[in-house]
């Protein structure tokens, strides 16, 4: 079974063969085509993550065995691919596994810290945030 440590090794690694960061862009893009579309309905208020710039919904479904799987979707290409980036991070993974990863430091060994624009790099925080509130909320449930 997957580690979130060793897919992140993964996408670093995968990163580190694009080399410059614009190669690595169309990449991040890439991933987000691969993203399944959410029904209208699950495009709605209770999904919509606060604090993007862009549109952004979340979904988050608990399933047999204590795993979340997450999916989610923007009106943004770049927001669609750093959303693909996260849930192949966490989604899939049990809450307790959310919650003692360092997200934080999961992007800057990306590099994404310092090659996204302050609004993106708040907007990634915020739906980093989102999947930690919710595991954090089915952890106690």
């Amino acid at each position: 079974m997957s580690t979130i440590d060793n897919d992140l090794a993964e996408l670093v690694e995968e990163f580190d063969l694009l080399g410059d960061w614009e190669e690595r862009y169309r990449y991040v893009i890439e991933l987000g085509k691969d993203l399944a579309p959410l029904t209208d309905g699950e495009r709605n208020d209770a999904n919509k993550v606060r604090g993007c710039a862009s549109q952004v919904w979340l979904v988050t479904e608990p399933q047999p065995g204590g795993a979340v799987v997450f999916r989610g979707d923007s009106d943004a290409h770049i927001v669609r691919g750093l959303i693909a980036v996260l849930l192949r991070l966490f989604s899939g993974r049990r809450p307790d596994e959310i919650m003692a990863f360092d997200v934080k430091a999961a992007f800057d060994r990306l590099g994404l810290a310092g090659h996204l624009s302050a609004q993106r790099s708040n907007g990634l925080a915020s739906m980093a945030a989102r999947i930690r509130r919710d595991a954090e909320a089915l952890a106690t449930a």
